[in-house]
């Protein structure tokens, strides 16, 4: 799926948000710009991929907003070298954001579907 000149600009605009919300951690935010959050939604709501909201994906589960994929991964402080274990898998997104800052994520999706609709290795 490409990655347009218009989602670039969109992400642009939702890490102003993020840093308007008090997103500081820049590995974050640079990860967060640098990630097409539309390559881990489903094809019907690729047109909301830039707004702050959490939006359903398989198994009755959701993408969280990019707000809490950012809030959650400060929380962490990592740095290179930081070993993580994600539990929930989901769409991916926040696992591509923390291989964004460090290369050491192990993460598990107990849901079959998820699981088999996502399970290409990062």
């Amino acid at each position: 799926m490409e990655d347009s000149k218009k989602h670039q600009g969109l992400r642009r605009q939702l890490i102003n948000t993020l840093r308007e919300k008090g997103i500081s951690s820049e590995p974050v935010l640079m990860t967060m710009l640098n990630t097409p959050r539309h390559w881990f939604m489903d094809q019907g709501l690729i047109n909301f991929s830039y707004e702050d909201q959490a939006y359903p994906i398989a198994a009755n589960q959701t993408i969280s907003q990019p707000y809490t994929v950012a809030f959650q991964s400060q929380l962490l402080e990592l740095i290179a070298g930081h070993k993580v274990l994600e539990i929930g898998t989901g769409s991916g997104y926040q696992t591509a954001i923390l291989l964004g800052i460090t290369s050491h994520v192990y993460t598990l999706e107990r849901q079959k579907e998820l699981f088999k609709k996502n399970a290409t290795p990062f």
